[in-house]
């Protein structure tokens, strides 16, 4: 290992990560749909950082600094819609959209040398990339493009802003394990033919190609023979209508330091990892589909359901009587966050340690520590 156990369970670790790392990357904030009128905004937790976007009254997005010039209270809370203005809750004073002070209660009285025009909320840096919106704590960042735009020649020919983020496709999880562990089994390449053998069994693994650009992890694996021979019978959504015939296929990059996309023949998602403690993390995934009706929607998963085990035969997973045994789920995510745990638990025997990692196969979970370790 690049990094030593203290990397996965030591508070003091954790704290470094939050402000090197969390606190001086771009990160993903949300969709550009998600704030659409004047006044809409949405906060985020940067490390220790917290940032608010705010589309102001010429329809531009800000970023700032979540608090109060005058006592650091935090303005805003989670997301809203319309605001006027920013007011923060403790002592009434108010922000304009685009940050300056306008108003203080008995400002005269009470602060007569206060010069309201010049006191201003603390900017961050706010861009957007391929309809999602991204934030960095710094107003300094370098570009939003430049973060980006050694990795977008290996990324799917998806276009996101076209896709259609339906209700139900929404969902978080809480996993019981450093975040770092959670990102390192997200690009284990070696896991995929072994802990997924049935539910990812649609994709050729072995024919992976995958790597680093700059800091992000870029990875592509083709379609199975017999899933793509019968690709429209057996895909669970509507097809993807950028990808033609030879693209189809996982393209599932891992954006640093925190942000995962999955984009397939079929889905296009975004895996927001988010760290909580040195052993706890949230995951946040937001999915998006070819825009359907909902007799679409239910036609294609019939005719998914109906003609999988006709083609792609029976699950060789025993299953027994009401097992609630997460390798017996089906579901892949299920299965990752259960090894996650068990690394995590793992972490605090006294006889810990990685004998060896597979020479090709793993080696990305071993560039990412050395990443890690260069930015702490």
């Amino acid at each position: 290992m690049a990094l030593p156990r203290e990397a996965y369970t030591d508070q003091k670790w954790f704290e470094t990560e939050m402000n090197s790392i969390f606190g001086q990357s771009w990160q993903f904030a949300g969709f550009i749909e998600d704030l659409q009128e004047e006044g809409d905004y949405l906060t985020l937790q940067c490390g220790y950082q917290n940032i608010m976007v705010i589309k102001n009254a010429k329809m531009k997005l800000k970023a700032f600094h979540n608090l109060c010039r005058h006592r650091g209270t935090q303005l805003l809370k989670t997301t809203g819609k319309r605001q006027k203005v920013i007011t923060c809750p403790y002592h009434d004073w108010m922000y304009s959209l685009t940050g300056e002070l306008i108003h203080v209660p008995e400002g005269e009285k009470e602060f007569p040398n206060l010069e309201k025009n010049k006191v201003c909320l603390h900017k961050a840096s706010v861009g957007t990339w391929r309809g999602m919106i991204w934030v960095n704590p710094d107003p300094g960042a370098a570009p939003l493009n430049d973060w980006f735009k050694k990795c977008e020649p290996y990324l799917g020919p998806h276009d996101p802003t076209r896709l259609i983020e339906y209700p139900d496709t929404k969902s978080e999880v809480i996993i019981n394990a450093n975040w770092k562990i959670v990102v390192e089994n997200y690009i284990d390449v070696y896991h995929l033919s072994h802990l997924h053998s049935e539910t990812l069994k649609m994709y050729k693994h072995e024919a992976a190609e995958f790597g680093f650009v700059d800091d992000h992890f870029v990875f592509k694996e083709p379609l199975a023979n017999k899933y793509k021979k019968h690709l429209p019978d057996l895909s669970p959504y509507k097809l993807i209508e950028e990808m033609i015939s030879n693209e189809f296929g996982a393209y599932v990059p891992f954006l640093f330091p925190n942000t995962g996309l999955s984009e397939t023949e079929s889905t296009w998602s975004i895996f927001n990892v988010i760290p909580l403690a040195p052993d706890k993390t949230k995951v946040i995934i937001r999915s998006k589909l070819e825009p359907m009706t909902n007799q679409e929607y239910l036609d294609q998963q019939n005719r998914s359901n109906s003609n999988w085990e006709l083609y792609m035969g029976a699950s060789t997973q025993q299953k027994e009587v009401n097992d609630n045994n997460p390798l017996n789920s089906g579901d892949f995510m299920k299965e990752d966050i259960f090894v996650c745990e068990q690394q995590q638990k793992g972490m605090n025997n006294p006889l810990f340690g990685n004998y060896k990692h597979a020479a090709h196969l793993e080696n990305g979970v071993l560039g990412f520590q050395k990443i890690i370790k260069k930015w702490v």
